[in-house]
């Protein structure tokens, strides 16, 4: 049921598929749509910035709002709490501008529940192996974490059935505009163009 002007997207996919350069690139591109800042109880890390990165709260305030329902979504990850809050999501939706909100799997299946009509998208990499390589290429992890992000990868991948769209980073270009396609095809949907097609036909 569409109650709100805006599209909401979510978008998934284990560490190392590409998610990031995918997302800050679409965000960039296509007009109107704004990326989701998220609610955390982790320190900001440096060069990031309250409101632009994230909104640092303690966990007091975090226990509050979740007490008084202030989230479409929150996981915890690793000691750390992340949360979608309501009130900015729905205000942006308001203005009929469209939110991309990057959430792994569990985070992504309980905003689903909350909003029925979000499209999910989850980005594939090309092969397990791949993936490995991705990581390995990085020179941030030892061999023990990259076997647990590994792991991790295995888990949210066995996910991949809750989602509306798939896409396959094998080529960066070519999943770009798979990924562009997707937020530009929902945007004209009937359910979401019905209001402009009866205006028009008025007209008549």
């Amino acid at each position: 049921m569409i109650d709100h002007p805006g599209n909401v997207f979510v978008v998934s996919a284990p560490s190392g598929a590409g998610k990031s350069t995918l997302t800050q690139r679409l965000v960039r591109t296509v007009p109107d749509l704004i990326f989701s800042i998220s609610f955390t109880t982790r320190k900001p890390r440096p060069g990031e910035v309250d409101g632009r990165d994230y909104f640092y709260i303690d966990d007091a305030r975090f226990d509050t709002m979740v007490q008084e329902g202030g989230f479409v979504e929150w996981v915890q990850v690793y000691g750390h709490r992340y949360g979608t809050g309501k009130d900015w999501l729905h205000g942006v939706l308001a203005t009929g501008r469209d939110v991309l909100l990057d959430i792994e799997t569990t985070g992504a299946r309980n905003l689903r529940q909350a909003i029925p009509d979000a499209r999910m998208i989850f980005i594939l990499p090309p092969s397990a192996a791949s993936l490995e390589d991705r990581l390995r290429s990085r020179g941030k992890d030892s061999d023990e974490q990259i076997r647990i992000r590994m792991e991790h990868a295995r888990h949210e991948m066995e996910c991949y059935p809750t989602y509306d769209y798939l896409v396959m980073n094998d080529d960066l270009e070519s999943a770009y505009h798979q990924f562009e396609a997707i937020i530009l095809a929902t945007r004209a949907t009937r359910e979401r163009m019905t209001s402009a097609a009866r205006a028009i036909l008025e007209g008549f």
